[in-house]
């Protein structure tokens, strides 16, 4: 039998993809023409976090804002916060993010109504510009939230707290909430009644609308029919005369989609994502926005200004005092996203690390390689985990660390379950070099 693969001198790592300094990025086959020139996102933590469980006092609330700012920076990588306004401490957040960013931080705050008159009026005297303003889109809701029911009466209440918002002179966001189970004969004809009734007011005023996936239905192909296809969905509103900047995408991961899909709403034209940092919200979260982000990197965004992911280690271990952290297993921040188990891995990551790292998790990150030792180690896991906390060097014929790894495979061998952390074998170690860290 003939060899038909022909040996090279030297290896194909894919550069062009995997580069060795940044993360993975797109290599386009052909860049897609809907591609908006400029992308962004947009953070509900203080809204949709908080509606989803995540307890906040004013001062951790304050605290998460300057956190989303240090980890933007000077990128524009996320452009606004919003924030409920009906209790005194939200009110009271609301009100030291709007100082900060008076001064000079790069996240502009806004806030979350539902569409009504009244809550119309009551933003209307908070320092705002810009308010989320909920337009709930389905038949699921038009008909069954509104008494009478209809989509013609949930048109006629929507529109008529638009105009209180354009007559106080802010810009109104529609939040189009269960968009991917709404109507086409709802969902286009109200757009276009928002954008008639606010052509009078300007330019500054120009509303944008945010498509919500609010039970993580949409779909991220464009062959699927109406109303579960996202790039589908976008792409017959950008029909509408929507520029990419009037338009934002809010879903949340019910089935697993959440950041796919989010990709698809901006190849399809759309120009903000709205999520969370780390995925906090409602049920399953909210598009996490450190994930998306990632991937717009390797479209080819933030490039001259990346925003700062190490700063998102600050956002982890204040969740972790909240009660609230991230699971162990969420990607990129949780414990153990970047720990490895399997000798295999071990042995790959002791002779080439990027064999088993996806990018520079250390450098890009913030995060060390992790190990835990397990009945699967094997001596190449043992020789990682020493080399990762002391910085020597040792083989697999080391007279101590074969001594240890018989040790460690006999309390596995009698039954032992848990994984052997570098905390417990530390002192076992010490006799037998330099420095221990």
């Amino acid at each position: 039998m003939t060899n038909l693969v022909k040996d090279v001198p030297s290896p194909d790592l894919f550069p062009d993809a995997f580069p060795a300094q940044s993360f993975p990025r797109f290599v386009w086959k052909e860049r897609p023409e809907s591609l908006p020139t400029s992308v962004w996102t947009t953070e509900t933590t203080h809204r949709d976090g908080q509606q989803g469980g995540l307890p906040l006092t004013v001062d951790q609330g304050v605290r998460i804002y300057e956190l989303m700012c240090a980890f933007t920076g000077a990128s524009g990588a996320v452009r606004q916060a919003e924030f409920f306004v009906y209790r005194e401490s939200d009110r009271a957040m609301l009100s030291a993010a709007l100082e900060r960013f008076a001064s000079g931080a790069p996240v502009e705050p806004t806030t979350w109504i539902r569409a009504t008159r009244s809550d119309a009026d009551l933003v209307s005297r908070l320092g705002v510009s810009e308010t989320g303003m909920l337009a709930s889109a389905s038949d699921y809701h038009t008909f069954y939230k509104f008494k009478p029911g209809g989509r013609a009466k949930a048109a006629e209440t929507y529109l008529d707290a638009v105009r209180a918002v354009l007559d106080a002179g802010l810009r109104p966001r529609l939040h189009l909430e269960d968009a991917t189970r709404a109507p086409r004969e709802f969902l286009l004809p109200f757009v276009a009644s928002v954008l008639q009734l606010a052509e009078a007011y300007g330019e500054r005023q120009r509303p944008k609308f945010r498509v919500c996936d609010t039970m993580g239905l949409g779909l991220p192909y464009d062959f699927v029919a109406w109303p579960r296809s996202v790039p589908g969905m976008f792409g017959e509103l950008r029909a509408l005369g929507l520029d990419a900047a009037d338009l934002e995408f809010h879903p949340h991961n019910d089935t697993h989609l959440v950041v796919a899909n989010c990709l698809a709403a901006v190849l399809a034209g759309c120009g903000a994502v709205n999520g969370t940092l780390l995925g906090k919200g409602e049920r399953t979260g909210n598009a996490p926005l450190e994930g998306v982000l990632l991937h717009l990197v390797g479209m080819g965004w933030f490039e001259e200004n990346a925003p700062d992911f190490t700063a998102l280690n600050d956002l982890a271990a204040l969740y972790d005092e909240l009660g609230q952290g991230v699971p162990p297993k969420y990607p990129l921040f949780g414990r153990d996203a970047h720990r490895t188990r399997a000798g295999i891995h071990a042995d790959g990551l002791n002779k080439f690390w990027p064999m088993y790292a996806p990018f520079d998790v250390p450098r890009l990150l913030g995060r060390p390689l992790e190990l835990s030792l397990t009945k699967d180690s094997g001596l190449a896991g043992l020789i990682f985990l020493v080399k990762t906390h002391t910085g020597r060097d040792v083989t697999k014929d080391d007279a101590d660390l074969r001594a240890l790894h018989v040790s460690l495979t006999a309390e596995f061998d009698a039954g032992r379950q848990t994984a052997v952390e570098w905390e417990e074998i530390r002192e076992r170690v010490h006799g037998w070099e330099r420095v221990v860290r």
